[in-house]
Parts: C-alpha cells; sequence; structure tokens
C-alpha cells in the first residue's frame, strides 16, 4: 500500500473541512441562542464538547503509547496542546509531514543523509492518517449524528423549513457515510494483507452505509417526536446491548483498562447507527443480526405510526419520512448484499500470505500498529 498524491490532497481539504466544521457549530449554536433557543444551543455545544474531550483523550494516549521511551519534554507539550483541544491539529502537522515525504519522495528533514526508508515513510503517513480517521469515526458518531437527530427532530416538530437546514442535513448524512469509507480506506492501507478498494467496491460501501445510516436515523427521530422518553429508552436499551457486545468480545485495542472500557463505550454508541467489527473475525452472523434487529425496530415504529397517527406531525410529513426510510432500509440492505457478495476481503481481494526479501527486512524493524489485528467491516 502507499501514500499517494490523491491521499495527500485529500489530507489537506480533510484540514480545511474540519475546521471549517468547528466554524459552522460555533455559527449554528450562536444562532439557537439569538433567536432565544437556548436549549438547541445548549445541545450543540454539549455535543461538540463531548466529542471534542473523548478525541482529545485518545489522541493523546496514542501519542503517549507511540512515544514510550522519548524525552518526558515532548509528551508534555503534547499533553498541553490536547488539553486546550487542540491536539487533532498535531496529528494533522504530522500526517502532512509524513505525507508529503511519501507522496513526493522527499527525503526525512531531520538528516538528509540518512533518509528513512521508503517503506518506513509510508508506514508512518499510513498509519498517522489511519489513527486521524479513526478519531474523525469517533467524532462523527459523538457529535455529528446526534447534532443530526436535533435538526430532524427541530424540523419534524417544529415545522421550520429553510434551505440551509435541509442541505445541512443532507450533508450531514453523506458526511457520516463518507467518514465510514475514509476510515475503511486507510485500515485497508495499514493492514499488510488487505488491498485497496478500487473505485465500484467503495462506491457500493458508501451506499450500504449511507442508505442504512439514514434509514435507522429517520426511523429513532420518528420516535423522538412521538415521545422523547421512548426515543431515549430505546437508545439506551440499544447501546447496552452494543456495549455487552464488545464485552463479550474481549476487545484489547488499547494498553490500559480504563482506555478499553471508554473504547468499548463510544464503540457502542457506534452500533446504535451502523455495523462495526471490532475484532477482524467473520462478520456474517454478526451482521446479520444485526440488520434483522434493525429491520425489526424500523418496522415496529412504522407501525405504531400507522396506527396512532399523532397529530403532532403532519400526515404528509409522515408519509414522506415513512417512504424514505423504508425506500433506504430496501437500497441500505441490498448495496449491503452486494458488498459482501462480491467486494468483501475475503472474496474480492487475495490474502497474502508471504513477505518478499525487502519487506521482511524492512518490516523486522517495525512494531506492528494498533490497528494491526483490528478491522471494520
Amino acid at each position: 500500500m502507499k501514500f499517494t498524491k490523491w491521499n495527500f490532497i485529500f489530507l489537506v481539504a480533510g484540514i480545511i473541512v474540519y475546521t471549517a466544521d468547528i466554524g459552522v457549530d460555533f455559527w449554528v449554536a450562536s444562532k439557537y441562542f439569538y433567536e432565544g433557543q437556548y436549549c438547541w444551543a445548549i445541545l450543540i455545544l454539549c455535543f461538540r464538547s463531548l466529542s471534542s474531550l473523548i478525541t482529545q483523550i485518545f489522541s493523546y494516549q496514542w501519542f503517549k503509547n507511540d512515544w514510550k521511551g522519548t524525552a518526558p519534554g515532548k509528551l508534555d507539550w503534547i499533553f498541553l496542546v490536547h488539553f486546550f483541544q487542540c491536539g487533532i491539529f498535531i496529528r494533522y502537522w504530522f500526517a502532512l509531514k509524513y505525507g508529503c515525504q511519501a507522496a513526493f519522495r522527499q527525503d526525512s528533514i531531520g538528516d538528509v543523509s540518512k533518509p528513512d526508508p521508503p517503506n518506513i515513510i509510508q508506514k508512518q503517513a499510513i498509519d498517522v492518517l489511519t489513527d486521524i480517521n479513526m478519531l474523525r469515526v469517533f467524532k462523527t458518531f459523538l457529535e455529528t449524528t446526534p447534532q443530526l437527530f436535533v435538526q430532524i427532530y427541530i424540523l419534524m416538530e417544529h415545522n421550520n423549513h429553510n434551505f440551509y437546514q435541509h442541505a445541512a442535513i443532507i450533508i450531514s448524512f453523506c458526511g457520516i457515510s463518507f467518514s465510514m469509507v475514509d476510515y475503511q480506506i486507510s485500515l485497508r492501507k495499514s493492514l499488510p494483507d488487505k488491498e485497496e478498494l478500487q473505485v465500484l467496491p467503495k462506491l457500493v460501501y458508501l451506499f450500504y452505509k449511507l442508505f442504512t445510516i439514514t434509514s435507522w436515523i429517520l426511523s429513532i427521530s420518528l420516535v423522538t417526536v412521538l415521545s422523547v422518553r421512548s426515543s431515549i429508552i430505546l437508545l439506551i436499551l440499544l447501546w447496552s446491548c452494543g456495549f455487552a457486545w464488545t464485552l463479550k468480545q474481549h476487545t484489547t485495542f488499547c494498553k490500559s483498562k480504563e482506555m478499553e472500557y471508554l473504547y468499548r463505550t463510544v464503540v457502542g454508541i457506534i452500533l446504535l447507527f451502523t455495523f462495526f467489527n471490532i475484532k477482524g473475525r467473520k462478520t456474517k452472523a454478526c451482521i446479520s443480526i444485526y440488520y434483522a434487529t434493525h429491520t425489526l425496530v424500523t418496522v415496529g415504529i412504522l407501525l405504531v405510526y400507522l396506527f396512532w397517527k399523532p397529530a403532532v406531525i403532519k400526515e404528509v410529513h409522515l408519509t414522506i419520512v415513512s417512504i424514505l426510510t423504508i425506500l433506504s432500509l430496501v437500497l441500505g440492505i441490498i448495496f449491503l448484499a452486494v458488498y459482501y457478495k462480491y467486494f468483501h476481503p475475503t472474496t474480492y481481494c487475495k490474502q497474502q500470505t508471504f513477505f518478499d526479501e525487502v519487506d521482511r527486512r524492512g518490516g523486522d524493524n517495525m512494531e506492528a500498529g494498533r490497528f494491526q489485528n483490528f478491522i471494520m467491516q
């Protein structure tokens, strides 16, 4: 796997989008404050703060693990940067540094006479990008998805309609799906026995995530409009099931027990919205049970609306949302079946069971990354 010039271009675009996203969050919160809707403003800021806190914790711990045995002064200023919630920018800096060297074949800045081997530089660039995309997945489901719930709830409950709100909701759905695809791509690069996804598998995977996540979010939004308490109870119940599953899997993603439980907690939140394979094992049975459960819950929610016909939503809205929910669910399952039938790694990619002499010699000095025994499908 190689870190290409296109990867570097998308990395730069990711920095711009991440910075813009911060500004948009504060702009939306200030707009709600200005309109006197303090509850929505506080929710937006709470989601932003929680997401930032958790991603900073994981980012610092990964720096601490990767820089074990280095000068304590380095970790001190790294901790200070993360304390002020700017750790992700340090990671982007290293991504730009290693990515530029890997993509444009530049020598190491430290000592031109002893440049790092190309495979080392490639691994550094891919590993740091994988870490960033993992943190983006955390941010997506700790911040973007809850904010999307708030936007849909306001749209359906209070009948507030404008072009920007609809555009923001559509962009959020796409952003969630793209973050999953980006991570899947970078994860494939970080694992030596996985080949890179081509264009068609990427599109199939994107539509699978986009449609299944859209259907599920719309379903939970309908429950929220019907009863906020019922929605919270349902989410807590489903999160408990996801968290219990992570406990049963005995995950070993983090080096400390406390961080591992935090990781399992976050994975439980991700499992509320999409399937997340955390052990790199066969997923046929697990993913079938997961989406069968989502299908049953979605159908049950629509049946409740069909018989109760709550007055809180106009019938035309209910009809549109119901059609979108069912259509998204059906399309998502179809793309899911196509992906696992034709483009899953065990089918689409040939597993590499050996290394040539050059790769083996270069790999002997490289410690296996934290994603070595981890794959998300």
